[in-house]
């Protein structure tokens, strides 16, 4: 029988429902919660046979296998308790929650209902990432003992500061918000969490610009467009603009390993450049898709001349994809349960480590430490995998 898939939130991710009714997943999109009227004509148009609800409740209780939550990051925490208290899986966007504090009570839900929960960090699924983690593993530049990640966010005024993003009350920052991506794969990358965090950065082209209004009726693509530029032309931004635009943060690893993160969200190019050096080499990315490499040195030499150039695998789909790995991994983490390549506990450690450093870089660039997550939940999701 095909499993009944749920969905709360029908903005920017919704698309991902595309990935659940592919040949061979064996699934639908039974019923969708979205309270925006907008939402609902979407709904109606794209998914016509499947039940709108009137209410979370309505959803969670309308016979559905699991359910995606979708909805804006605010929402998350509240939502994931409320489907694993109800015994439905769950599926839920990155970050985990806006807050670590919120982020350990959707685990400590987790353990206490026995629902399952899977979190959608797409990246690990990312050819990118998995070639630079096979590397790794395989040893060809040693022991990992640095992770560099530089994220040039060049259509970021138009993804994160004309809606809800540019709140901090609704993100906290976007050192959370965009970086969980990349904090989860620079723990990933090292095999450990980040211990101690410093961070810095401002919000120093977007918060100059006056010219704001309410987009909550309109729909990113309505908006976006390379037109937009240079970065102080923009228009429209969201009413409430206090997250910073640019922004960095220093880690120690548990494991040792030093690592750091810098993003920009005024720049002209968009990808992100990793750069992880070992005791026998150092790896590196130019460009992030299809048609970037991935540059090996393990022997000394000038930097124009590395020992080897692999090329990123090519992969058809969202985000390189990932969209679709990452759909079929968690539908099949709903049927069978068992490992997958993200983990709950490491979404939980990014969105700690992203809340700590925005708090560092608002106070005094000071250094924070991060408790790591309680024992026994720790246990609970090893012995799930």
């Amino acid at each position: 029988m095909s499993l009944r898939i749920g969905i709360v939130g029908f903005g920017a991710r919704s698309a991902l429902w595309r990935d659940v009714v592919v040949p061979g997943n064996d699934a639908v999109i039974a019923a969708v919660w979205d309270p925006a009227e907008r939402a609902q004509r979407s709904v109606a148009e794209e998914l016509p046979d499947a039940r709108i609800a009137t209410s979370l409740d309505d959803l969670l209780s309308s016979g559905i296998d699991a359910v995606m939550v979708l909805s804006p990051d605010f929402t998350h925490a509240e939502v994931a308790i409320a489907a694993l208290r109800a015994g439905v899986p769950v599926f839920c966007e990155k970050p985990l929650a806006i807050t670590a504090e919120d982020a350990d009570r959707v685990l400590e839900t987790a353990r206490v209902t026995g629902t399952r929960l899977y979190v959608g960090h797409n990246m690990r699924h990312l050819p990118l990432v998995r070639t630079m983690r096979d590397i790794v593993r395989s040893g060809r530049i040693g022991e990992v003992k640095a992770i560099w990640c530089r994220h040039f966010v060049g259509n970021g005024g138009d993804f994160y500061f004309k809606d809800w993003h540019a709140d901090r009350t609704k993100s906290t920052g976007l050192l959370l918000q965009k970086g969980a991506h990349d904090l989860d794969v620079i723990h990933w990358l090292a095999d450990s969490r980040s211990e101690t965090v410093v961070g810095m950065g401002g919000l120093t082209v977007y918060g100059d610009i006056k010219d704001r209004r309410d987009r909550s009726e309109e729909r990113m693509g309505e908006w976006i467009s390379h037109d937009n530029w240079p970065p102080r032309t923009l228009t429209g931004l969201n009413p409430v603009v206090d997250v910073e635009d640019v922004s960095m943060m220093l880690m120690q690893l548990e494991n040792g390993v030093y690592a750091s993160y810098q993003q920009c969200h005024f720049t002209p190019d968009y990808w992100r450049n990793y750069t992880v050096i070992g005791t026998e080499g150092r790896i590196e990315n130019f460009g992030d898709g299809d048609g970037g490499v991935i540059k090996v040195w393990t022997t000394r030499g000038d930097y124009a001349e590395p020992d080897e150039i692999i090329p990123i695998p090519a992969a058809e789909g969202g985000h390189g994809g990932a969209d679709s790995a990452l759909v079929a991994e968690f539908l099949r983490f709903v049927r069978e349960g068992g490992p997958t390549e993200t983990s709950p506990v490491a979404a939980r450690d990014a969105v700690a480590a992203g809340e700590a450093a925005t708090i560092s870089l608002r106070t005094d660039g000071c250094s924070i430490s991060i408790p790591a997550v309680a024992p026994d939940i720790r246990q609970y999701f090893e012995l799930q995998s």
